[in-house]
């Protein structure tokens, strides 16, 4: 790239600025989320695309052209024939050369070269436009070196994809990680669990006679804490409530717990935190994780209704009467079940963002392509 030679060329003479075959009113046409034609707007997002529009085909804008927004300077590729709204210019190449693999440098150098124009320009008529001046590398016989720019495109693009896979795979092994899975298939039992989970007893449990008196935080105004490592844990829903960090003595609570706040609102947290006066810990570390998360899912559910509030604060004291709901074996909690079926849920969750990301790799060699 260091070593191109660039070229000014005059838009007028790269491309014919024509204007729209008909001009589509938004307010006096029945828009589709799908169709055969796209319908073409001043819009600056999905490549100008409102949607599609049934109409006679003899009104359809050539494809392989780049629609312009007269007072907005948007401009973006048209691979197929297109109708248009109002205020659009058809710029159709003068170079036999000019298609999809080069396309998106020329609109790369339009944008640049109306990037100082404001939303709303008089000025742009199709005097102003054929006027406009592009810089574009250029061959040694001062042509405009497509050659290059098609290589150049190209290369950017198996970048992009690079990009795609490399930042699926980093994805993957973070939430494997974040998660303490090693992949996310479904094991026999989690499938299991997954088909049999309507069929479940549940029974109700009271917090205290399961894991004992919960723990009340202590008071620390923000003007005594000192700047730590030690996540401190306070009301609020905003960063999972963690408020600071600390490097106070305080009491630690472990991980593997579950906080509830003044609200009534139940977090689980898996790693050693303080907290404040308006936080209650109810001590599961002694469950396995996923179990433990199950737990705070239910607590959650009893707490959380809007019992809790500025006039009625949830204390410690409160954690130790409540009673959840939870799925029994012979009369007693079946945390085996709670940890497969949350396990289940982190897999099939993990599932559909690898297949989000694998789609969207899949789309954009398609499009590449």
């Amino acid at each position: 790239m260091q070593q191109v030679k660039w070229g000014t060329f005059r838009l007028g003479d790269l491309f014919e600025i024509l204007s729209y075959q008909k001009r589509f009113d938004a307010n006096k046409v029945c828009i589709q989320q799908s169709g055969k034609y796209p319908y073409i707007v001043r819009t600056a997002f999905n490549n100008g695309q409102k949607g599609y529009i049934d109409a006679n085909a003899i009104y359809l804008n050539e494809g392989n052209t780049i629609s312009f927004g007269q007072d907005t300077a948007t401009a973006f590729y048209q691979p197929k024939p297109y109708f248009t709204g109002d205020k659009i210019k058809v710029l159709k190449s003068k170079n036999k050369k000019f298609s999809q693999h080069n396309a998106l440098f020329f609109v790369a150098a339009i944008t640049k070269s109306f990037s100082l124009f404001s939303w709303g320009e008089s000025k742009f008529d199709v005097g102003t436009l054929e006027e406009q001046l592009l810089r574009l590398p250029m061959s040694p016989n001062g042509s405009i070196d497509f050659e290059f720019i098609a290589e150049f495109v190209a290369e950017l693009e198996a970048q992009r994809v690079a990009e795609l896979e490399a930042q699926r795979v980093a994805e993957l092994a973070t939430y494997l990680q974040a998660t303490g899975l090693k992949d996310y298939t479904l094991t026999e039992e989690e499938q299991n669990i997954l088909k049999d989970y309507n069929e479940w007893n549940w029974g109700t449990f009271n917090l205290e006679t399961l894991f004992g008196k919960s723990t009340r935080g202590k008071r620390l105004k923000s003007a005594d804490r000192i700047s730590g490592e030690l996540p401190f844990v306070t009301a609020g829903e905003a960063n999972e409530g963690i408020s600071d960090f600390i490097g106070n003595s305080v009491e630690i609570f472990e991980a593997n717990t579950t906080t509830i706040d003044m609200f009534g609102s139940a977090k689980y947290r898996n790693y050693k935190y303080g907290g404040d006066d308006h936080i209650a810990v109810v001590h599961t570390e002694g469950l396995p994780k996923h179990a433990a998360i199950f737990v705070t899912t239910a607590i959650h559910k009893s707490s959380h209704n809007g019992q809790f509030d500025y006039s009625n604060n949830f204390y410690a004291s409160d954690a130790d009467v409540l009673n959840i709901v939870l799925p029994v074996k012979n009369s007693k909690p079946d945390y085996k079940a709670m940890e497969l079926l949350i396990s289940a849920i982190h897999k099939l969750v993990i599932k559909d963002v690898v297949e989000f990301a694998d789609r969207k790799i899949t789309i954009t060699r398609k499009v590449i392509n």
